[in-house]
């Protein structure tokens, strides 16, 4: 393939919502690389931040004759568009997403998110492909646009272990009643579900909500009640007064809304549809209230993700303490160590103590409350009860998180897994793992293998 001139259809997907004259920065070291492969290049230079736009250059592409299709993963994407270039095309397809450096601020781009994504997806369409996660200049480009895709899919494995715990496991899921308050947004396949499978495989119940219904109940809570919450949130977190104080009311009364729906329902946890709407309809981030639950061991996921937070009551329930669901953001294989995050919604207890967990603000919405800190070094476990390729599976990592400052605002964490970076990235993609992981405090591979042998489940190991 070195030899031989390609004719690359290409495809740069973006989001007006991340920084992009950075992301226009490195779309032009991409171009450079591509320019330098000698291949003729064929579609749009620009990001394709909407519909129209992405449409209009599939359809330019597809007046040509292309011997390969390369979308360019610049920003976080939701798969949707991806899919849509998948189906249109029978050539080999690649995705290139790109890093973006650990500095404390903003996630600028969150690409590799977006491959995540895209992989999950595309698992599920049975559509293989070629992937790099790379900086420009340190692209393979002849692997990424080889004839041959670079996916093996991972087939998941009976795991050999004694049933019992796995069995009180299951018994303690039995009977769980998760809210699910509005649906998943168009392109995350990964957040879809089935409630009778959910049902068959742990026990779990689901019922559904309008997101009006939580909207509604947060206006009418209490004064007095959303005062003692923001006193009870000012001895956890320093500088609330520092956001906007309306928006801030309204965030906590999430909250309150929350806890209400749990005592008349008797929920256990919930998957929340947590963008944009409570933003653009409501006016406040429903992610320091997420925290908030998960500390009282209500866990919540993002994203209306129902399994996700199945996933996180059976974490739950193998380590007795709270868990946090996380983004797999970035993998660093010269450091050894990746990066799990979420806007900033950890339980306060998982905080480093050399830190001081601070109010702050959604970087992208600009609405309060998140929580902000690094999370503290110890050994964690992840587990996600998975539904890549269609079907059910347990997938299970374990690792060391180191004392790092923070990588990105929110929650974050820098962490060094068990098996090599390199490794882990390509078992990810290899997996179509979908881009939600629990993760708790401590060793739970042992819990969560009975749990996989008594509810019948293969595992991948990470």
């Amino acid at each position: 393939m070195a030899d031989e001139t390609l004719r690359i259809g290409v495809l740069p997907l973006g989001r007006p919502t991340f920084d992009v004259p950075f992301a226009e920065t490195m779309l032009e070291g991409m171009f450079a690389d591509l320019d330098q492969s000698g291949h003729e290049l064929v579609g749009s230079r620009n990001l394709l931040m909407d519909a129209q736009s992405a449409h209009a250059a599939i359809d330019e592409i597809a007046a040509k004759a292309v011997d390969r299709i390369l979308i360019l993963q610049v920003t976080f994407t939701d798969a949707a568009m991806t899919c849509d270039i998948a189906a249109r095309f029978d050539q080999p397809l690649a995705i290139w997403a790109v890093p973006e450096p650990r500095l404390g601020g903003r996630l600028r781009l969150n690409a590799f998110c977006g491959l995540n994504l895209a992989s999950h997806a595309l698992s599920l369409r049975e559509r293989l492909f070629s992937w790099a996660y790379a900086a420009p200049g340190e692209a393979d480009l002849v692997a990424l646009l080889g004839a041959e895709p670079m996916v093996r899919p991972l087939t998941p494995q009976a795991v050999n272990a004694e049933p019992e715990r796995g069995l009180e496991l299951l018994d303690q899921l039995r009977g769980k009643n998760i809210a699910r308050i509005g649906a998943h947004p168009v392109g995350f396949d990964t957040c879809a579900y089935q409630p009778d499978r959910l049902a068959e495989t742990t026990g779990l119940a689901v019922k559904d909500f309008d997101l009006e219904d939580l909207f509604s109940r947060a206006r009418a809570a209490p004064d007095q009640a959303a005062r003692q919450l923001r006193q009870s949130a000012s001895t956890m977190l320093a500088g609330l007064d520092e956001v906007d104080q309306p928006q801030l009311d309204r965030s906590l009364r999430l909250k309150l809304a929350l806890d209400g729906m749990k005592a008349e329902g008797g929920f256990d946890a919930f998957a929340i549809r947590c963008w944009p709407e409570t933003f653009t309809d409501y006016g406040g981030a429903v992610c320091g209230p997420v925290s908030m639950m998960g500390e009282a061991r209500t866990p919540c996921a993002c994203e209306a993700d129902v399994y996700g937070a199945a996933t996180q009551l059976l974490l739950q329930a193998a380590s007795d303490q709270p868990v946090f669901l996380v983004d797999l953001v970035d993998i660093d294989a010269a450091d050894n160590s990746a990066v799990v995050w979420h806007c900033g919604q950890a339980p306060v207890s998982m905080a480093d103590p050399d830190a001081v967990a601070e109010a702050t603000i959604h970087t992208n919405r600009k609405m309060p409350l998140l929580f902000e800190f690094p999370l503290k070094p110890g050994p964690v476990t992840f587990v996600r009860l998975s539904q890549a390729r269609g079907r059910h599976s347990l997938v299970i990592g374990r690792g060391d998180m180191l004392r790092r400052d923070k990588a990105f605002t929110g929650t974050s964490g820098v962490v060094r897994f068990d098996r090599d970076a390199n490794a882990v990235l390509s078992r990810v993609i290899d997996s179509g793992l979908e881009h939600h992981m629990a993760l708790a405090y401590g060793d739970h591979v042992a819990a969560l293998e009975s749990f996989a042998v008594a509810a019948g489940l293969p595992v991948t190991h990470l």
